[in-house]
């Protein structure tokens, strides 16, 4: 995986794949590669690194062409390298692949294809597609590359978004996907194709979104959809209506930063529209008071930033609605057996809305016959059109790799939904609901506040950029916090970082504690503040160097802790919220003094569309 765009028509093919492809920048890479229909053939360039190296290798060639595919790669079969990267070609180079997703079956079927006399350049998974393609172009039966990439495909296990040139055919794509997003459009000039609608937007703001199994061809002239059995179908047009200044920085020096400011903004939005009559109403989760009321236990799924998030909606479910509720890492939800009945919610949690491991675990729980909700940032996503409800988040495009205003999106559509949870079973009055929704509209005027103090993170930065490790802790709700400001810290500045609740330190952790060894501390007013100060305690007297993240006015705490970042007091159940964005900040902020991208960190990528 990780970026597709295609073009055909009358602009030239090279200028529009390399704006698409920085435009996909944003998901994470290791090497980008186009091929371009180019005088009867098809030439395929490939640089590791960056698109920017990419396009200064095009510099120095006039191609005309006006039919190309174009990817960014995040390696997954094979190591980043020019070789590894995409597109990929058959034996003759005839045909040309791009691929988002994981081939399953590829070891069996290159073992075949190999003893068939096909040569192979690649390590990747990728490559068997294109002799694939290439055998079926071979047999008279198949005399399209429509239908050629069709028979290809019955035989592939996995999933995949794919686009498709045959040098037979000019100045025609194919395109299809299973498990792996895949958009097209036109416009004026001609057809496109992306594994994301931020490629296309500045040519169109309508595109059709391919469902599994079926398959788009694009000429200059037209773009027609087909269903598996390769019958002309009509796919609905989607219309995004995002700005499309939210992919640019807007004078911001990063993304992140950014991304981190649009946070009172996406806190707001989210919360829109929600409050009627003394009353909440999510229209969109399509399930009445009266079935929301029969639910008797809420699985939570979801990866990385998402289950955080998720971990946090716990306390407040529980609490709020006094309905069981677990949290599950969704690559283990769906290789167990976990106890679901008709009266079980799943709400699977999604940036992107297509992390393969979610959308797999959410179709297991509609299987079991579980009611199931998605919340997401993505509108027409994968996660979004197979929930039987969903929430959006409504945090527009995020762009930098770490998220930070899609979590508290998500944690802002939780905690409605443990709103909801409570004024359906009457666990809280309309009183205390209406409070508790003033409240958190009110989060985001604190957030500016805290974003406006920005500069006072920069002290504990510089005292933590040169360590080699972390440690984070807090009790209840800043234990879950706790654990999103280590992944935050750990995905941007490579600095290696552990969150634990804050009782188990004499379990172990405490071990790694020495002189100068930075403890962050979520301190913040709470029934266990006592608790947290105790352990700070424990900490300090063992040479750490202690930043708290600690309630304004609080005095107290200074003679705990090395470094203190204030935040404005607020209800403790609506502390992640404030309590993550300093956290956020710092993050960055040790990641710049370090040297790193805290738009693009290494390794990562933004959508996780495999396994």
């Amino acid at each position: 995986m990780c970026g597709i765009v295609g073009y055909t028509g009358s602009r030239q093919a090279q200028e529009i794949l390399l704006q698409g492809l920085a435009r996909l920048e944003y998901r994470g890479y290791d090497s980008a590669g186009v091929a371009l229909e180019q005088a009867g053939s098809i030439e395929v360039v490939c640089r590791k690194g960056k698109v920017e190296a990419l396009a200064h290798t095009l510099s120095h060639f006039d191609f005309q062409s006006h039919c190309g595919i174009g990817h960014t790669r995040w390696a997954t079969h094979g190591r980043p390298s020019e070789a590894n990267a995409h597109p990929h070609t058959s034996c003759a180079g005839d045909v040309a692949v791009v691929h988002n997703g994981i081939i399953e079956n590829f070891a069996e079927l290159k073992e075949g294809l190999i003893a068939r006399g096909h040569q192979f350049r690649s390590e990747t998974d990728t490559e068997v597609i294109a002799h694939l393609v290439e055998e079926a172009l071979e047999d008279p039966s198949q005399p399209t590359l429509l239908q050629a990439v069709a028979q290809a495909t019955e035989v592939l296990i996995g999933s995949f978004g794919l686009a498709v040139l045959w040098d037979q055919e000019p100045g025609t794509v194919v395109a299809c996907r299973r498990d792996s997003p895949i958009v097209v459009g036109r416009d004026e000039t001609g057809s496109y194709v992306a594994s994301d609608i931020i490629a296309l937007i500045e040519a169109t703001r309508d595109v059709m979104i391919l469902e599994d199994n079926q398959f788009a061809v694009l000429t200059p002239d037209s773009l027609q959809c087909y269903n598996q059995d390769l019958e002309p179908i009509s796919v609905p047009l989607t219309t995004i209506d995002w700005a499309i200044d939210g992919a640019e920085k807007g004078g911001y020096p990063d993304f992140m930063l950014k991304e981190i400011h649009e946070q009172p903004r996406v806190i707001r939005d989210t919360l829109a529209g929600r409050l009627i009559n003394g009353a909440l109403t999510i229209d969109e989760l399509e399930m009445t008071p009266e079935a929301l009321n029969l639910v008797d236990r809420v699985y939570l799924i979801a990866c990385g930033t998402s289950y955080h998030a998720a971990l946090i909606a716990k306390n407040l479910i529980e609490a709020w609605a006094r309905i069981p509720c677990e949290v599950e890492v969704a690559s283990e939800f769906r290789y167990r057996d976990p106890i679901i009945t008709p009266t079980t919610l799943v709400v699977a949690i999604s940036q992107s809305g297509e992390t393969a491991d979610t959308l797999a675990a959410l179709r297991d729980a509609r299987v079991k016959g579980a009611h199931v909700f998605g919340i997401t940032n993505v509108v027409g996503s994968p996660v979004a059109r197979e929930s039987d409800g969903v929430i959006y988040t409504k945090a527009n495009k995020e762009i930098a790799v770490a998220s930070t205003k899609s979590f508290l999106g998500q944690v802002v559509s939780l905690t409605l939904l443990a709103l909801l949870l409570a004024q359906s079973k009457g666990t809280l009055t309309s009183g205390q609901i209406r409070l508790l929704f003033k409240e958190l509209v009110d989060t985001a005027e604190q957030v500016e506040t805290i974003l406006s103090r920005e500069a006072q993170v920069e002290p504990a930065a510089r005292a933590c950029k040169d360590a080699t490790s972390a440690l984070f802790i807090g009790r209840g709700m800043g234990a879950a916090i706790s654990q999103e400001g280590a992944l935050k810290l750990k995905e941007i500045s490579y600095l290696h970082a552990e969150a634990y609740a804050a009782g188990e330190m004499k379990h172990g952790p405490i071990a790694l504690i020495d002189e100068g060894f930075p403890v962050i501390a979520i301190a913040t007013k709470s029934p266990v503040y006592e608790k947290v100060l105790s352990n700070l305690q424990e900490a300090k007297a063992r040479g750490a160097l202690i930043v708290a993240i600690a309630t304004e006015g609080d005095e107290e705490i200074a003679s705990y802790a090395d470094q203190v970042i204030y935040i404005p007091k607020v209800r403790d159940a609506l502390s992640p919220i404030t309590a993550s964005v300093p956290l956020q900040l710092l993050a960055r902020a040790v990641a710049l003094q370090r040297g790193c991208d805290v738009d693009q960190p290494r390794n990562l990528a933004k959508s996780v569309t495999v396994e």
